[in-house]
């Protein structure tokens, strides 16, 4: 075989010497994915069942543990809150929603209960919703009319968010919306205006517009006890699929070169609207955390949910990370997950380092 073409074009001469081609330096070191592997296997992560880097649409590290397994359809809760943003950004793309502002009570009225609905919840439109900002008595953190444990046990969620009476003093600010406060119902009435704008199931909807260009095939929906889907979290996905999801965010809102989700809406859900948690933000169903390393801090724009599940994008770095657990209702279940990525993901993937 020819391996260079000016020695084998003069065979009666001595092949060119062939300098030595230098290895490619990995995305992610070998160092850095034994320090990981060897974190996970401490008592400092519990329950983490997988782990995937991307990296310039590639992935350059997976690994799963415990009851992890690239089959597996994994619940991370409230993390797929971020997908009915999604959808909607290609609804109001496709006109079947007028805009961000659009109100949802036209479009629910016939499903809320006799006498619902005062001046304030009247006016909730899709944003507030999507912001957590709506007019609601809704706080999934406290013990208010619209806590997620209460909507559970009923028969129609509809209803039930649509039932919810206004917050005492609720106004809003000058940028039109109003206190930030965590809530499911909010989100899952999302999907039920998705449903009545488009005239589809919403299962239907986002399997078309938004699964089957990625290449999702398998998805788990949680429902009410009427069968409504909850758009709110619960929807189970592989660690791969929602790897998918990770990197489109990733990418502008293409996947494999084509737009499934508007660049102008991605840019649009991940504009900080509020200020949420100590040193968190918000946007559209999704979150914002500055993470540190020795290289620098790198935004991070990411979906989470009960348990330590985070799927996260990072802009800066070209880069998406999938981290999922099962460490429910536990104690620092977050933080644990911020200290995972911090410590041994982002040094290797910013600095070259473990």
């Amino acid at each position: 075989m020819c391996l260079a073409v000016t020695a084998c074009a003069s065979p009666p001469q001595a092949p060119a010497a062939i300098a030595p081609q230098a290895e490619e330096t990995p995305v992610f070191p070998e160092a850095a994915e034994a320090a990981l592997k060897a974190a996970l296997a401490g008592d400092a992560y519990p329950k983490t069942t997988s782990i995937l880097i991307i990296r310039d649409g590639e992935t350059v590290f997976e690994t799963y543990a415990g009851t992890g397994a690239p089959d597996k359809l994994n619940d991370t809760r409230s993390a797929t809150k971020t997908i009915v943003a999604l959808a909607v950004g290609i609804a109001i793309a496709e006109g079947d929603l007028a805009s961000a502002d659009t109100p949802i009570w036209p479009l629910l009225e016939a499903r809320a209960p006799a006498g619902a609905g005062d001046d304030l919840t009247r006016g909730i439109t899709v944003r507030d919703l999507m912001t957590m900002t709506s007019a609601f008595h809704c706080d999934d953190n406290n013990d208010t009319p619209g806590q997620e444990e209460y909507m559970y046990p009923e028969t129609s969620w509809t209803e039930f968010a649509l039932g919810l009476p206004s917050e005492p003093g609720w106004t809003r600010a000058e940028d039109g919306l109003g206190p930030w406060r965590y809530c499911t119902a909010g989100s899952f009435l999302l999907g039920q205006v998705l449903e009545a704008a488009t005239g589809e199931p919403v299962d239907q909807y986002v399997r078309t517009r938004l699964f089957e260009p990625l290449g999702i095939t398998a998805a788990q929906w949680d429902t009410s006890p009427s069968g409504e889907f909850q758009t709110g979290g619960g929807l189970e996905l592989t660690s791969k699929d929602l790897a998918k999801i990770g990197w489109m965010l990733t990418d502008g809102g293409r996947w494999q070169g084509k737009q499934v989700v508007p660049e102008a809406w991605i840019k649009e859900m991940t504009t900080i609207r509020r200020a949420a948690f100590e040193g968190m933000s918000y946007g559209y169903q999704i979150w914002q955390r500055p993470y540190v390393t020795p290289c620098g801090t790198f935004e991070a724009w990411f979906m989470a949910g009960n348990g330590g599940n985070h799927v996260l994008s990072f802009p800066a770095l070209n880069t998406a990370v999938v981290l999922t657990r099962e460490a429910y209702n536990t104690r620092g279940m977050h933080p644990q997950s911020f200290e995972l990525v911090e410590r041994f993901v982002l040094p290797a993937l910013a600095c070259g380092a473990p």
